[in-house]
């Protein structure tokens, strides 16, 4: 499975799964969304998740299945556990990793880096795998080591991605990197790039998110289409880092608990939820400001949170959102923000300028004016 094929599912609800296996991860780096580090112990139970996942079938299953964390391969046995079941009953899987396990290639100076065993199993039993790279990564783990690990699980047969991240398009560093990841696999791995935001331990220096959209216009969530199991195992419908840590759950993105609730009970409610299918289909601003108390102050994600206590909005979702009517809106939304594939995605979400790299073989690195950021 390529990278442009999974992002390009991401518009469509309960096509895919995101599961974070652990808030755990050697490395301390700067911009931690999550603040991960070794001795933090929040994780879903792994008897939970497997009986979670155990519950999809073939008929009534995620496309996508995304392994992410903290660091997921500090639990390699479980990750094969997971995208085993996953698989068996049709799904794909793919996996993130932070590449703490490349560091000790460096020491071999081979191009071929050794991958300890049980890693290697794990990454062997995924569809997709992806590296984080970016300047904090590289303090952790040098980037010659991740392009060796990276050469190595190519080997196998797995196919790779990069997750890149940097402060937006005029950051000399993406420049860079994008670069020479093009000039090392010759134009063959994809790269899916984004930008910091202020969460985790960005929160003190990142920029503020973007600003939110007109109130009079549509503007679509597609992070409300995939539910995602968070690290004490509530299953929430955004993956907005607030969200996922935060408790209370806002009422209209919980989605219950994988101690309790399948697969089939969970998406069952993803798809059915007026609220959802209005955020999928116009987005909280506008949500707000049409149906309900107004919007109000805060980014774009904030007044999203705000709609859970918002009666009217509620109301008014569930006159023009419910039922057979709110089902048929749902999917011409998904459709519509399908319709420009995997680029279009990333345009919207993530860092505009790279969205051709997401596509291996696409157009090729954004224009620099003339400047050489490098």
């Amino acid at each position: 499975m390529e990278l442009a094929e999974l992002v390009a599912r991401r518009p469509f609800p309960a096509a895919g799964l995101l599961l974070g296996l652990t808030r755990r991860c050697p490395l301390r780096c700067a911009h931690c969304s999550t603040g991960s580090d070794l001795f933090t112990r929040e994780e879903p139970d792994g008897g939970q998740l497997e009986r979670f996942v155990g519950s999809f079938s073939a008929e009534n299953r995620p496309d996508v299945v995304m392994l992410t964390g903290g660091e997921p391969l500090l639990l390699p046995a479980l990750a094969e556990r997971l995208s085993t079941l996953a698989r068996r009953a049709g799904s794909r899987t793919a996996l993130l990793s932070g590449m703490f396990f490349a560091r000790s290639g460096s020491r071999r100076g081979l191009r071929g880096a050794a991958v300890p065993p049980a890693i290697l199993r794990a990454i062997r039993s995924v569809d997709h795998f992806s590296a984080s790279l970016d300047v904090h990564h590289e303090r952790e783990v040098p980037r010659a080591d991740v392009f060796r690990a990276l050469h190595r699980i190519r080997d196998e047969g797995v196919a790779v991605s990069f997750h890149l991240t940097g402060t937006g398009a005029s950051d000399p560093y993406l420049a860079d990197i994008t670069r020479a990841v093009d000039q090392e696999f010759a134009g063959r791995v994809p790269c899916l790039v984004n930008e910091v935001r202020p969460f985790g331990r960005a929160a003190s220096w990142a920029r503020a998110a973007r600003t939110g959209p007109d109130p009079a216009a549509a503007s679509p969530c597609s992070m409300a289409a995939w539910p995602v199991v968070a690290f004490d195992g509530r299953v929430l419908a955004c993956c907005n880092q607030d969200t996922v840590d935060k408790r209370p759950v806002p009422a209209h993105l919980d989605l219950g608990h994988i101690g309790v609730d399948d697969w089939a009970t969970v998406r069952g409610r993803a798809l059915e939820s007026p609220m959802l299918r209005m955020l999928r289909t116009v987005g909280p601003t506008h949500l707000a400001a049409r149906y309900g108390s107004g919007a109000g102050a805060g980014s774009y994600c904030d007044g999203c949170r705000a709609l859970g206590d918002d009666e009217a909005a509620a109301a008014g979702a569930l006159a023009v959102a419910g039922g057979a009517a709110g089902e048929l809106l749902d999917l011409t939304a998904a459709v519509r923000g399908s319709r420009e594939g995997a680029q279009g995605v990333v345009r919207r979400h993530g860092c505009a300028a790279y969205a051709p790299l997401v596509v291996t073989g696409g157009p090729g690195l954004p224009e620099t004016d003339g400047q050489d950021l490098r």
